[in-house]
């Protein structure tokens, strides 16, 4: 059955590359997702399959039921984009300005409704469903993941396979990592308010930048001086506004950043440090201030079984050339609370191609991916999937007959 899942993924390719550039051209933001929700659900009636729209908000699940009882397996991709203006030269450039899928989630969506389509072609030889969770909102807090299960995406659900397609492995790499893999992902906004004046009479001011300015860097020593160097941690500042003119001391500054833990007592540890060195540099020069931290996604946290299972599905597909295990990522993922609920994996496709200019980093003006990697995530994906179902239904057998 897998061989034949191999050659109808490869038949099939081509479309996937021209639903994955439609999807390119046709980008739209976290909580807007119209047209591809729509076209999603479309592709799903086409099948015959049976599909549920407007799951947590914008979401759409679809089940593919096989012919035989078994175990139930998940699948998930995302589908919203970014505000970012695309700079590539391609056909498939975004038509949309400001917008474009800076992060490969037009790919793992195309990747998981042909590998859909595939699977429901064989409906007949598979033991137990699968579910195929196309999430919307990944990219900001609060995210699709969380109201998506609390609408029941997850019910009955087994365990759970996902993937991304990474520029930062070449082509043909697949990436897992057991337990702790990618980070907490939070933002703050930090407000200075000082009291404006003129440049040239600095004494009458209490100036907002120089108070921001020295709170950039002090904001680094948390990290470097008040977490234990074993347990990982990331203060960044991503965002720095004062002022609009070159003779004015601005009366406000404003900063904005993230901070990156896998430990929720480093976390907590970083929020009341962060408190102290803010009140403090205002307290002493006179200012005042505001401070908003938001809590985001959790960590992303692999199971070790389900892992190893994927890890050793992926040394089966023959397009994958190396199978390596990576280290924790401090970006952020809400593929997280899934995880949460159920036991499984989520794992990296290696799409960094030099020659097709798709070594990029992710959320850059000129990303892109090597499209063959949707295949390759494809087929990954189907390994596990038939696996998993086949070692289920063969467990089942085998209690049955010794309870006779």
């Amino acid at each position: 059955m897998k061989s034949a899942l191999y050659n109808r993924l490869d038949e099939l390719y081509p479309d996937m590359v021209d639903l994955r550039r439609d999807l390119h051209r046709n980008p739209e933001l976290s909580f807007e997702e119209v047209r591809t929700p729509q076209l999603i659900a479309d592709f799903y009636d086409e099948l015959g399959m049976k599909v549920r729209t407007e799951v947590g908000g914008r979401g759409v699940v679809a089940v593919l039921e096989g012919a035989l009882p078994g175990k139930t397996v998940a699948l998930r991709a995302d589908f919203d984009a970014l505000p970012i203006n695309d700079k590539k030269d391609v056909s498939y450039k975004s038509t949309v300005p400001g917008v474009m899928h800076a992060c490969g989630h037009d790919g793992h969506t195309s990747t998981l409704l042909f590998l859909a389509k595939a699977l429901h072609e064989q409906k007949e030889k598979i033991s137990g469903k699968v579910v195929f969770i196309h999430q919307f909102a990944e990219e900001i807090t609060p995210g699709g993941a969380k109201p998506m299960i609390e609408d029941g995406c997850l019910d009955g659900v087994d365990v759970l396979f996902g993937t991304h397609l990474w520029s930062g492995f070449p082509t043909g790499t697949i990436a897992y990592k057991t337990g702790r893999f990618m980070a907490a992902a939070d933002s703050f906004e930090i407000v200075i308010k000082g009291k404006g004046g003129h440049g040239g009479i600095p004494h009458e001011a209490i100036d907002s930048i120089v108070i921001a300015s020295g709170l950039v860097t002090n904001l680094q020593q948390i990290v470097s001086r008040f977490v234990n160097p074993s347990r990982t941690a990331v203060v960044s500042i991503g965002s720095f506004h004062a002022g609009s003119a070159f003779n004015v001391l601005s009366e406000t500054a404003t900063l904005k950043g993230t901070v990156r833990t896998f430990d929720m007592e480093v976390r907590e540890k970083i929020i009341t440090l962060m408190e102290q060195m803010i009140k403090g540099a205002c307290v002493s020069a006179g200012a005042d201030y505001s401070f908003n931290y938001q809590r985001g996604y959790p960590p992303v946290v692999n199971h070790e079984k389900e892992t190893m299972m994927l890890k050793d599905a992926a040394k089966k597909v023959e397009c994958v050339k190396d199978v390596v295990e990576t280290e924790a990522l401090m970006v952020g993922e809400d593929v997280a609370y899934y995880l949460q609920k159920v036991p499984g994996t989520f794992f990296l496709t290696g799409s960094g191609n030099e020659k097709r200019q798709s070594t990029y980093p992710h959320h850059h003006q000129m990303f892109d991916i090597d499209e063959e990697a949707m295949l390759i995530a494809a087929k990954t994906l189907g390994e596990a999937t038939l696996s998993y179902l086949e070692q289920s239904s063969q467990s089942l057998s085998e209690a049955e007959e010794v309870n006779r």
